[in-house]
């Protein structure tokens, strides 16, 4: 309910819940502030009493922050009184606290009131500065206690690492207890750094002698290129160089950033960037191995100008176009670009090459849900964000690490559990997220369709399931309920692991929820029986009625930071862009008549079947953008033969990967904070990325790389702004409609679908229908099956790999930033403490882990959280690639390797080898 009272002598109303402080900011007035921040998820807390206002009747000065607005109320934010407060305020903490941030808030205000100096003695003697981090300086002798740090950390970020301790002149901030800030279990999310209003935490890129340097040259709006959640950033530019990114209130991330996302940019600028083309030299032979070593394998190439690499990249290109056929050529684009990127890439396949081999990493992380949510709800987009758990009493998260791989989706996971909602976290290793659940369901690796399974099965037994829902909005329920019928949680719990009475409980209370949302990561889709275990969520929350309303849902989170952009876009080989099929006859007339030439009707390959493909030479060219494989694929070893073998291999990347290590060309690219462009995140939000910087020597936006191969390739295509291509792909894809490029340069972020030009997008959909032929749902019976290799007295161990918090994908941008590398600079294999015990081992001691396919050397590392019998490994380090290990079998429906599973063993090194 609003209210009409006085401000500085005019009447303004209020609106419900303002304070006073918000609806004088609302008009206009600033009022000085320093222990509160206009943002979501903070709350005022009135200690600075800066922003002390004067109210007419009352002798007390009051908090604007705290205190609302009354009906007839008379306030005044400037009075004499008022002022003369807050000087003094602003007087007693300079006595004590020397502001480090000439820029910041404290130091703004105390020169806005004119306060330079006090007239007050100092305290005791200054804390010595804290250097322990190797990303922040923490410089306590400008803190005020002010408790934004205590309040980002633990309320908003919920890391819950910084505390305020002590009493009266002896407060003062703690990490963990009182260890250095480099000891403690900080995540370095950097929101800490953001909030103080002193200095006292600083990003070190920005501090000179102690103090923040200079103010950047530029601030630009952008999105940041790492997972899927699409946190929009400001990029602080000081002499052409990313000093600072900072986290805007985007849709996605209200403010908030991880790790990478506020200081993994300093890769832009390695030594290692490619400046200028590279071709081999003639007679450098291809060899698999020059993948492990890329820097060496640099003496094969020689530079050239963008003429001759551009020639030489297309001639070999066409020659086995023309001779050996477009089905002998295939195309890997990638999902860390922009939307136009990939429709411009996988354009450029279909009628440059002539075929639909196109595919990118979304084979290798989510197209068993893709495929699952194709086939039983029509789409394959998520059905609601994740910003959902807001309205969510129950929230399901399986199979997925989100503090570690989408640490700015996990803050709303965790706002959700700390207002009371249900949090059920499932999954055979223990994660950070285990801290806020409810319900901690540590089932078996490779036992997923069982525990799912036995959740559908208490549901339909115990007759809870929503019969109208189900009637009106599925088909196939009874075929379903037969199926599950037999998977008792009693039955299944041996094979789960899971206790039969948990399980009753978890499924009782998702079924029984007003609303609750599904949420699932890789550990569902990376398996062979990927799409079973999707079809079994889809399942469980159709029967339940849990979607298309507030807090329900379906969500698959995205890895990369473009991957459903990308799908969307017709990166993939079976599917035109919007996910029109090649096979439809009409949907493919109508691209026909858009590009001008005949599209092939037969789906293409996928991802690991075109490197089998080349490996067979059936694939004898290719041409790959911003894609690893040889780093990403399963079996590694196969897949760097693979291309090693090809006829002709043209890479398009910012660095010599260890696959452009085997390509016959290279061509320098721009990185995501040197290009205008947009991406969509894991939410459907579209967003508009633009750059901060030019791409470094001669290297060339990507766009740019495209059209000249696709006009050396014979098609007739003419370079254009980037807002002309999105057009023309927008015109293409309905899901765009009513979302034009100049919307997104004026809104910043437009969910899709949207129902008019001025219309917000829809985050909840299929709330009436689906887009399925009959726009009912189809309910998939998922039936259980072994993984491709089960452990033996050769292989005891299961091998799982995954992403870690401070680096992402292969390694290729993190493993370039100096503070990322410094937090995480080298591999290791993680096991459970008992697991090490039994065997004789310790941590920090270096092991050979090896699988039938290969073996790396990498050092020990005790995971309290990790079941006995697994072995975790990340999949970012060259030096220990993890792929080098895992097995190659795919999903039959999704086309995506197992990498979730394989038997592995541990070998003791000898003792010089360890040395």
């Amino acid at each position: 309910m609003s209210v009409t009272f006085v401000l500085d002598g005019a009447a303004v109303e209020a609106r419900a819940g303002e304070t006073i402080w918000q609806v004088a900011r609302r008009l206009g007035t600033e009022i000085p502030h320093l222990c509160h921040l206009d943002q979501p998820g903070y709350r005022p807390d009135g200690n600075c009493r800066a922003c002390l206002v004067e109210i007419e009747g009352e002798r007390v000065l009051a908090a604007s922050c705290l205190r609302r607005p009354a009906p007839g109320m008379v306030v005044r934010t400037a009075s004499e009184r008022a002022v003369r407060t807050r000087r003094m305020v602003f007087e007693l903490l300079l006595a004590d606290h020397a502001p480090r941030d000439p820029h910041g808030p404290f130091a703004r205000f105390a020169a806005a009131l004119g306060v330079t100096a006090s007239r007050f003695a100092p305290g005791a003697g200054a804390p010595a500065p804290d250097a322990s981090h190797p990303a922040m300086l923490v410089q306590l002798d400008a803190c005020i206690a002010c408790g934004l740090c205590e309040r980002a950390c633990r309320e908003v970020q919920h890391n819950d690492v910084i505390g305020i301790a002590g009493r009266g002149e002896g407060v003062r901030v703690v990490f963990d207890a009182a260890r250095p800030m480099g000891e403690s279990t900080c995540v370095a999310c950097g929101e800490c750094v953001q909030a103080c209003p002193t200095g006292a935490l600083l990003p070190r890129s920005v501090v000179r002698e102690g103090v923040r340097g200079a103010v950047p040259d530029r601030v630009v709006p952008s999105v940041c290129p790492y997972c899927g959640v699409g946190c929009q950033v400001d990029f602080h530019v000081k002499d052409d160089r990313i000093v600072e990114v900072t986290g805007r209130n985007g849709p996605a991330n209200l403010g908030r950033l991880c790790v990478k996302g506020r200081f993994g940019f300093d890769y832009v600028t390695h030594p290692d960037r490619l400046t200028v083309p590279l071709v081999r030299i003639e007679g450098a032979a291809k060899d698999g191995a020059d993948a492990a070593d890329p820097r060496a394998a640099r003496a094969k190439f020689r530079a050239a100008s963008w003429e001759e690499a551009l020639d030489r990249a297309t001639a070999g290109l066409r020659r086995i176009r023309d001779t050996a056929g477009p089905s002998a050529l295939a195309g890997f684009g990638s999902a860390k670009g922009s939307n136009e990127e990939a429709y411009l890439f996988q354009k450029l396949v279909r009628t440059g090459f002539g075929t639909n081999n196109v595919d990118h990493c979304t084979r290798l992380c989510h197209a068993a849900s893709v495929a699952a949510l194709l086939e039983g709800i029509g789409s394959g987009a998520v059905t609601a964000p994740f910003t959902a758990a807001r309205d969510a009493d129950v929230i399901l998260v399986i199979g997925a690490n989100p503090a570690e791989n989408h640490p700015v989706a996990a803050t709303f996971l965790k706002d959700a559990a700390a207002r009371g909602a249900t949090l059920v976290v499932a999954d055979p290793r223990a994660t950070p997220l285990d801290a806020h659940a409810r319900h901690v369901l540590r089932f078996r690796p490779g036992a997923d369709v069982a525990l799912l399974n036995a959740l559908l099965n208490v549901v339909v037994t115990e007759g809870l399931h929503d019969r109208q829902y189900v009637a009106a909005h599925t088909e196939g329920f009874e075929a379903l309920a037969a199926h599950v019928r037999a998977f008792t949680p009693e039955a299944m719990e041996p094979l789960c692991g899971v206790r039969a009475e948990t399980i009753r409980t978890v499924a009782r209370a998702f079924a029984t929820a007003r609303a609750a949302l599904i949420l699932w990561g890789m550990g569902i889709s990376q398996s062979v029986h990927g799409t079973d275990n999707a079809r079994a969520l889809i399942a469980l929350a159709l029967i339940c009625g849990q979607i298309g309303r507030p807090g329900t849902g379906l969500h698959p989170l995205r890895g990369q930071n473009n991957v459903q952009g990308a799908s969307d876009a017709g990166l993939i080989p079976m599917m035109l862009p919007d996910y029109r099929r090649v096979g439809d006859g009409e949907a493919r007339a109508r691209f026909e008549a858009a590009w001008g030439t005949a599209l092939d009707p037969e789906p293409g390959l996928t991802v690991v079947e075109i490197l089998n493909a080349a490996h067979e030479r059936r694939i004898r060219g290719m041409y790959i953008m911003g894609e690893n494989p040889a780093m990403s694929d399963p079996d590694a070893a196969h897949a760097r033969d693979a291309l090693a073998r090809l006829d002709h291999l043209v890479v398009q990347d910012l660095f010599l990967t260890e696959t452009a290590a085997l390509a016959d060309v290279v061509l320098p690219a721009s990185a995501w904070p040197e290009k205008t462009g947009t991406v969509t995140n894991t939410n459907r939000q579209v967003q508009i990325g633009r750059a901060a910087l030019k791409p470094p020597g001669e290297a060339r936006q990507d766009l740019w790389i495209i059209v000249e191969l696709a006009r050396r390739l014979g098609l007739p295509w003419q370079h254009r702004p980037v807002g002309e291509v999105y057009a023309e792909m927008a015109a293409l894809m309905p899901s765009l409609a009513h979302i034009t490029w100049e919307r997104l340069e004026r809104e910043g972020a437009v969910t899709y679908p949207t129902r008019g030009p001025d219309r917000p997008g829809e985050e909840i959909v299929f709330a009436d229908r689906f887009p399925t032929p009959s726009g009912r749902a189809r309910l998939v019976p998922a039936g259980l099956s072994d993984p491709a290799e089960l452990p033996d007295d050769t292989y005891p161990l299961v091998l799982v790999t995954g992403r870690q918090l401070e680096h992402w994908h292969t390694g290729t941008m993190t493993r370039r930033a100096a503070v990322l590398d410094a937090l995480e600079p080298a591999p290791a294999a993680s096991l459970a403490p008992a697991e090490l015990r039994r065997r004789g081992l310790r941590a920090g001691e270096r092991v050979r882990v090896a699988t039938r396919r290969g073996a790396v050397e990498l050092a020990l590392r005790a995971e309290p959280g990790l079941p006995e019998g697994m072995v975790f490994i990340p999949f970012a380090y060259r030096e220990a690639a993890a792929n080098l290990l895992t097995h190659p079998a795919l999903d039959p429906f999704g086309k995506i390797p197992g990498f979730k599973y394989c038997a592995a063993r541990i070998e003791p090194l000898p003792a010089h080898a360890a040395d």
